[in-house]
Parts: C-alpha cells; structure tokens; sequence
C-alpha cells in the first residue's frame, strides 16, 4: 500500500493545479477577447491581432494570473498559415517566379540589417558575441534561441529581443499605414469562393498533417509553414476544396495576440533594461532601413511601395501577411518574401554567425 500512496497524493496534488491552469488559460483568452472587442469598436488595424496583444500583454506585465492556453501558438499559425496558402493560384505561383530576383534581394538585404544590428546591440551594450548576434537576426525567435544555446548565448535575452521587435513592428506599421491612409486594391484573393464543410475537414485534415510532418523533422515556424506550404499547393495545382471561414482567421489571430501578449511578464523590462532598450532602438533603426530599401524595391520590381515595404519589414510572416491583407495589398507577395526570408536565414544562420564572429575579432585586434 505505501506503493500506492504517494500516486494517489501526486493525483490529488494535480487536480488543483491542473484546473488553476485551465481558469487562467479562460482567463487570458477573456482578455484577449476583451481586447480585440474593443478594437473592433474603435476601428483600429488587425483588431483581433493588436487587440489580443495589448490586452494580455497589459494584463501580464500588471502581474495578472493569466497564462497563453496550451498549443495557442501552434492553433493561432496553423489558422493563419492555411488562410494564407489558399491565395497561391497559379497566376500568383507565376508573378512570384517572376519577382524571385528581388525576393533574393530582400533576402540579402534582412542578412546584412541582422549583421548591422548585432554590431550595433554589441557596441551599446556589454554582451556576448553570439547573444548579440542571434537577438539582431531577423529569424524566429525558437529558430534563433536554440542557435543561441547552441552557440554558448544567454537563451533567455535572445528570446525576449525577438518577442520585443515583433511587438514594435506590429504595433508601429499597421497604425502608421492606416495614419498614411495607406489602402490598395488587391487582385489576389483566395482561389477558393465557397464554404463546403467536407472540403473544410479535408482542407484541416491534409494543412495539419503537413504541419505534423514539418514539427517532426523540426522545420522552423512549422505549425505556420506547414499548412501554408500544403495549401498554397493544393492551390496552385488549381484545387479548392473550401474557402476559410473568417471566424477561424479571427481566431487564429486572437491567439498569436495572447501568445505574443503573454510573454511580456512583470520581470520582462526589470530583467535587462538597457539591453532591451538598445534592442528596441535598434529594431526602430531597422523599420527606418526597411523603409528606404523598399522604394528601391519598388522601383526595380514595379511592386507598389506599400506592399514592398511590408514585405522587407523585419516582422513574422503571419503578422506582415496580415497586415497586408488589412490594406489589400499583395497577401501572397509578402508571405512569399516573408517565407523564403525565414528559410534561408534559418538554413545559414550557423555558418553566419561564425563569419559574423571572425569578423568582429578582426575589427576589435
């Protein structure tokens, strides 16, 4: 019986725990939804994603008990990324081929930005080599804090750069094309017109087991990749089985705002605060670039200016497709250059760093 009674304790001991995760997890999807209420009311860009994210983010840093839902993330990219590859018709597989010389451009332009930017964090403030590097890069933040690990940096200031750069430019470039009234008129729509609820189980079944597959072979931003890839497939080949629900997209961006919002914690700012703040002037620095490299862009690709400043803007893929999606203006065009610019930085950022490392040691002897 003494076998036994510890198990029976330890069942006891997590039903508590258990059902105080479920009640914050209720409690961070109220305010979320709270938030994006509001900003529906007020009219203001990506209600349901802004909205979300200030809410909880306030919520958080005020010490609330509050807590991202489990697979949050993952639910919020898989919603977006499916919503997003439905706009890959075969005419816009064909203007994407076309602009590739310029999406390879933007590539190498986010490289160099990322170099410049941990020169920059490790002249301002005291920090490692590979911290500095891997918090300028303009990756994902897991595909960035793992190369951190791996190359002997402080994960944890790595993982709130990336938290804190994607809160700016999603709080910055929607409002400031909206204060620009900043609108076009998009030809690329969604292939698929109608809803069919067994083309929508198919449409689920095929984008989740694709995001299934790329988890398991650790692809990066796999839960957003994933489904975007297998449905921007599926529509290029000329197939549409359902169109996307707006409920669905309006969820999926309500719980990147909690999963966003969420990890601004009291201790986020007292931890590090020079070193976020250099983060968050150096992340200024980089919409300012963006914005210059863009009119280049535009004028050699014939691209609107809009368009391709969203699409060099050091932001997610899913937060920059719909902000473009917002103002009609190339969805697909910016998730391609947002898309290929995550794959190749994640694919050489090892073999970067160490460039990037040699080069320093040559500057400071």
């Amino acid at each position: 019986m003494s076998d036994i009674e510890p198990l029976h304790h330890s069942e006891k001991s997590a039903a508590p725990r258990a059902a105080f995760s479920l009640l914050r997890s209720l409690a961070a999807t109220a305010v979320a939804l709270t938030g994006a209420l509001v900003c529906v009311y007020l009219r203001t860009p990506l209600p349901w994603l802004i909205g979300p994210l200030i809410a909880v983010a306030a919520v958080s840093m005020a010490n609330g008990k509050i807590a991202e839902p489990p697979l949050a993330r993952e639910a919020g990219q898989w919603a977006i990324g499916v919503a997003l590859g439905l706009y890959f018709s075969p005419d816009v597989v064909r203007e994407i081929a076309r602009l590739s010389p310029w999406i390879g451009s933007a590539v190498i332009f986010s490289i160099v930005l990322g170099w410049l930017g941990g020169w920059l964090l490790a002249k301002t403030v005291r920090v490692d080599a590979p911290t500095a590097f891997f918090a300028m890069a303009i990756g994902g933040a897991p595909e960035m804090a793992a190369q951190a690990q791996r190359n002997g940096g402080h994960v944890d200031k790595v993982a709130a750069s990336h938290a804190l750069r994607i809160m700016l430019v999603v709080l910055i470039v929607p409002f400031a094309f909206n204060a620009m009234d900043v609108h076009g008129l998009d030809p690329y729509t969604p292939l698929a017109k109608t809803f069919s609820w067994t083309g929508f189980v198919v449409l689920v079944a095929i984008t989740a087991g694709a995001a299934a597959v790329m988890e398991r072979f650790r692809s990066p931003n796999s839960w957003m990749i994933g489904p975007l890839l297998a449905a921007a497939l599926i529509t290029a080949t000329g197939h549409s089985f359902s169109s996307f629900p707006a409920v669905v997209i309006n969820a999926g961006q309500l719980l990147i705002g909690i999963s966003l919002g969420s990890r601004f914690t009291p201790e986020f700012f007292r931890a590090a605060p020079r070193f976020l703040s250099a983060v968050a002037l150096i992340s200024l620095v980089y919409m300012l670039l963006a914005a210059g490299f863009a009119t280049l862009l535009a004028h050699g690709s014939g691209l609107s200016w809009p368009t391709a400043a969203i699409a060099t803007t050091p932001g997610g893929i899913g937060e920059m497709a719909l902000t473009a999606q917002a103002l009609q203006l190339g969805v697909p065009i910016v998730t391609a250059f947002h898309t290929i610019r995550l794959l190749a930085l994640v694919l050489t950022v090892g073999a970067m760093y160490r460039y990037w490392r040699n080069w320093m040691e040559r500057r400071a002897s």
